[in-house]
């Protein structure tokens, strides 16, 4: 797997480019190639391809940052990781800024490079062959572009499908819930992750038929799950825009009658950081959510700008904490601290809590230890087909995945 990586380690200092080219070699990677200036990576990257920067952001003539937006204005897309002796708060604001023009960032490490860096970077680049599309125009970044008949046609033909991805009650192991998850199994791209169509979707204004797709399976796979004796509540994501439809809250629920679930096994969950035109239909609509039964969640919490006020504003049975809080917390002080913030404030208001993009044993040892109730993310499952979803609760000893011992390891 690692031969067919090409690395590059942009650093200012010869000792470091040396250290950091030694590690990897022994870590397995075989192509690998350093340079002492910014201005030499590129023109070492227009020559040929490179798959991973590996970089620090303090550098004479051009700095990190400036090197980062040179990458995007010549159109070059490498996977980074940056290696630098900056606070971590720089490495953050700086890696963010590389996701925001469209580059994958792998992680963020504080010098020296250490080979326990290079296992971390092994370990997300499986991650990332696991879970990315197989179309290799959306690998890089480029969204397809789908007419309304094309999706139209692969909703009702559920090509477009539910998937489930596991939720963890930290205290016990146990698999306590599901969330549904978009899936497009394509004719010409292949398999689609939501990423690559939502905004196809979005364009169309075909999202209520989403919608109406992901409840459908969630129920259905509800059913399936409760004639085999686990009774697991299913979360779908609801676009807030389409709270401004007060009959909404009535077509939900007259769906969940039909499949003979009660209301109380479905929660919905709406993204912190979308808004709407009609605030009174949007508090409207999510309370007679909640009246009619149905669970209500706050997601990706502290991602977007009205986080607080939304929280103790609307009637939430869960808070969903965003993974951004979650990757590196162990390591990021500031991090750490704003998770348990955001738990201890869940907690304090009634909120199950549950944190996202969990994807290390250290992670799901700190949740555990700051009281975290539950967990989702690599680590404990992918998202499944619902049939697999069922031969993992049926396999898994009294349904555990990490039992409590694991926090002690």
């Amino acid at each position: 797997m690692l031969s067919k990586y090409r690395i590059l380690v942009l650093d200012d200092h010869e000792f470091s480019c040396a250290r950091i080219c030694a590690i990897l070699a022994d870590a397995g990677f075989v192509h690998v190639r350093a340079a002492q200036t910014a201005e030499q990576a590129l023109e070492l990257m227009h020559a040929e391809h490179y798959d991973i920067v590996i970089m620090d952001i303090r550098m004479p003539d051009m700095d990190g940052v400036q090197f980062i937006r040179r990458l995007a204005l010549e159109n070059l897309t490498p996977m980074l990781a940056i290696s630098s002796s900056c606070s971590r708060r720089i490495m953050n604001s700086v890696s963010l800024m590389a996701k925001e023009i469209g580059l994958f960032v792998l992680d963020a490490f504080s010098k020296p490079f250490d080979p326990s860096y290079a296992q971390t970077i092994i370990s997300k680049l499986r991650h990332r062959v696991a879970t990315q599309t197989s179309s290799p125009a959306l690998r890089f970044g480029q969204p397809l572009v789908f007419d309304k008949a094309a999706i139209e046609t692969a909703l009702s033909a559920r090509k477009i499908q539910a998937w489930f991805q596991p939720k963890m009650a930290l205290r016990t192991g146990e698999i306590v819930g599901a969330e549904a998850l978009a899936r497009w199994d394509h004719p010409e791209h292949g398999f689609m992750l939501p990423g690559s169509f939502l905004a196809a979707i979005h364009h169309c204004k075909l999202e209520r038929q989403l919608l109406q797709r992901m409840l459908e399976d969630a129920l259905t796979a509800h059913r399936q799950w409760r004639d085999i004796g686990y009774t697991i509540p299913v979360s779908v994501n609801l676009p807030v825009p389409l709270l401004e439809n007060p009959d909404l809250p009535d077509e939900l629920e007259q769906t969940a009658r039909q499949w003979e679930v009660p209301p109380g096994n479905i929660n919905f969950e709406l993204l912190e950081d979308e808004t709407t035109a009609a605030p009174a239909h949007y508090y409207m609509g999510a309370s007679r959510l909640r009246l009619k039964g149905f669970g209500l969640s706050q997601d990706d919490f502290g991602k977007g700008y009205s986080s607080m006020y939304n929280l103790i504003s609307m009637p939430f049975t869960e808070l969903k904490i965003d993974r951004a809080f979650v990757t590196g917390a162990t390591v990021d002080a500031a991090r750490g601290t704003a998770l348990t913030s955001a738990v201890q404030l869940g907690k304090q208001l009634g909120l199950t809590v549950t944190a996202e993009g969990v994807e290390t044993l250290a992670d799901l040892e700190f949740l555990r230890r700051i009281g975290c109730d539950c967990a989702q993310g690599f680590l404990i499952s992918s998202a499944l087909k619902s049939s697999d979803f069922a031969l993992l609760l049926n396999n898994d000893q009294r349904r555990q995945l990490f039992p409590p011992e694991a926090a002690q390891l």
